[in-house]
């Protein structure tokens, strides 16, 4: 698979007849791997590793309802109350991020109600707070520490 714009992380792949496959450290199996998969791996592992979410906090393919639609959210990430606080959007690294792909990811937060939204295809990733009080939002240089955006303290 393609080399990300992310530090390389060891993923557990094998081969089940025709088909690649690797292992969710969250969904505790194997899937599909598919560029989009590789994506996702790759940017969980970062966001355990690097940005200290702890992985018992952690959603994949989250099902959700919004309005009468049920929508699936790569990523959801929780506070310790059980409150989502991120949600993210993984895209196959030929992907470009445009228009589309926020108001996908901000589709699922009518939902939600998060204060981050992620979109990442693994060579670029974009994360911007909302601000509901001022029905606006501001992109962030980086993707915020678990610690620094959560209520744990």
């Amino acid at each position: 698979m393609q080399q990300l714009n992310l530090p390389i992380y060891r993923q557990k792949t094998k081969i089940d007849g025709d088909k690649k496959l690797i292992f969710d450290i969250i969904r505790k199996k194997y899937v599909a791997l598919t560029p989009e998969e590789w994506v996702r791996q790759n940017f969980i592992h970062y966001l355990i590793n690097e940005r200290n979410y702890p992985a018992s906090l952690i959603a994949v393919e989250m099902t959700l309802k919004v309005n009468t639609v049920t929508k699936r959210c790569d990523i959801a990430l929780f506070d310790n109350t059980g409150n989502p606080i991120v949600i993210v959007e993984c895209k196959a690294t030929d992907v470009k991020i445009n228009q589309k792909t926020f108001e996908q990811i901000a589709n699922y937060n009518i939902k939600l109600r998060v204060d981050y939204l992620i979109v990442t295809n693994g060579i670029d990733h974009y994360c911007c707070k909302i601000d509901y009080e001022s029905n606006s939002f501001r992109f962030l240089k980086d993707i915020p520490y678990y610690k620094k955006i959560s209520t744990m303290d």
